[in-house]
């Protein structure tokens, strides 16, 4: 079974990595279990929390904060331009 099919939720870990915020899924798991993740507002340290279409997530990068609204659960970690099509940034520009 693919990553997404057949389900209405995917892995927050591995979404994350489809949508190319780190370089391994493993980097992905540990930013969720460091507290760095929020799903709808809600802290999460789960990395097999499920992932929805329309899941506001809260990220925190660096020293930056960015806020994704997921459109649309992985198939596949593809290039970046794909990766940029599961996810719309809401994040202020500033």
């Amino acid at each position: 079974m693919e990553a997404g099919e057949g389900r209405d939720f995917q892995r927050l870990d591995l979404w994350l990595w489809c949508a190319r915020l780190a370089k391994t899924r493993g980097e992905c798991a540990r930013q969720v279990s460091a507290g760095r993740v929020r799903i709808n507002r809600l802290p999460t340290d789960k990395p097999h929390a499920k992932l929805r279409v329309g899941d506001v997530l809260t990220l925190t990068i660096g020293d930056r904060v960015r806020v994704w609204r997921v459109l649309a659960l992985a198939e596949r970690r593809g290039p970046a331009t794909e990766a940029r099509g599961l996810y719309d940034d809401l994040s202020d520009p500033a």
